[in-house]
């Protein structure tokens, strides 16, 4: 589970989508750099495509290397569990499953999420932002528990109106704090701030603006299913004078249905309205979803996932599709009491 906060020569707006001011209507002017330039921008664009890949063989190794550990001992001569001992991994393997599905869990994940949007602009450019997602929870007591959710984007923007050229490098990072009760429950709750600290290495990558806002999260985790959304609002207190003014909000839905050796399927799409963006262009509806399978690379638990969407309502110059592929380390043992 996964959350985020989320420009030419002559002079001519572009729309940035995802990255940037989100749909923020802003002017970028560009020098010609000549061969060198471009050079560089197509060795940057091969490297994403190329960690693209490598994440993607990497996940298919892992979930052929989990299927390839079962056991080929004839069952007639396969020792006998401990008393008790495949209940107790049954029941740590579905605990671990309930888990990964839940926001505020006692669980610590390290999440890499790749996002890829298409037919970005005129030139149908592709855009890519790689969030690095540490969550950290931390038990304040018996009875309550703080989660710390940070992502920081590693983005590759396109220049909108050019067939080549774009920017690399850091987007700003988004901090999410999360109280909630400990232990089990039928309705699951957090609430705690949001966050945006610019951190951007060029004005294309992040919006300029320190921006705050509350957040908060309900979810519920019947048998196979778990069902929930967290909404969030960030609005400008701080930053460049000489940047628009942010008012963002986030809603993401969440269901998944949990299935045998792992597997899930799962839809998780982030709305998004740009509350200051021009009629037409504040809302961002994404519709789709994907698969993904929890399972071990080695001693390890992993998560992986994959989904589509497509955007049903998008500012106008934006992305009509994206792709999201997410690796994620897991430690079940979570804080200690």
């Amino acid at each position: 589970m996964t959350l985020r906060f989320w420009p030419p020569a002559c002079g001519s707006p572009i729309l940035l989508d995802k990255v940037g001011y989100d749909s923020e209507l802003v002017t970028y002017f560009a020098d010609d750099q000549g061969a060198e330039s471009v050079s560089f921008t197509l060795l940057l664009r091969i490297t994403l495509r190329g960690m693209t890949l490598a994440v993607t063989i990497l996940l298919s190794l892992s979930l052929y290397a989990q299927d390839s550990q079962q056991p080929t001992t004839p069952k007639a001569t396969a020792a006998q569990p401990a008393p008790g001992g495949e209940d107790a991994a049954a029941a740590a393997e579905a605990k671990l499953e309930k888990d990964v599905q839940n926001p505020v869990s006692e669980l610590i994940t390290l999440p890499l999420q790749n996002n890829t949007s298409f037919e970005y602009g005129p030139y149908d450019r592709t855009q890519n932002v790689l969030d690095i997602q540490p969550v950290i929870p931390i038990n304040l007591n018996e009875h309550w528990m703080l989660k710390s959710r940070t992502i920081l984007p590693v983005s590759w923007q396109p220049y909108a109106d050019q067939n080549s050229g774009g920017e690399f490098g850091l987007g700003d990072t988004t901090q999410t704090f999360f109280l909630a009760p400990r232990g089990d429950r039928k309705l699951i709750w957090g609430i705690g701030p949001a966050i945006v600290i610019p951190t951007a290495t060029s004005t294309l990558l992040g919006q300029g603006k320190f921006s705050v806002g509350p957040s908060v999260l309900a979810l519920s985790q019947p048998g196979h299913w778990t069902i929930g959304a967290l909404v969030n609002n960030v609005w400008s207190v701080a930053g460049s004078g000489s940047r628009p003014p942010v008012n963002l909000m986030q809603l993401q839905a969440f269901v998944t249905y949990q299935m045998k050796k792992g597997w899930y399927v799962a839809t998780s799409p982030i709305i998004e309205a740009n509350w200051r963006a021009l009629s037409g262009n504040v809302w961002l509806v994404p519709v789709g979803g994907g698969v993904g399978r929890i399972t071990k690379m080695g001693s390890q638990p992993i998560n992986v996932t994959a989904q589509i969407y497509g955007n049903a309502a998008h500012p106008a110059g934006s992305s009509p599709w994206s792709m999201r592929l997410q690796f994620d380390l897991l430690f079940p043992e979570g804080p200690k009491k």
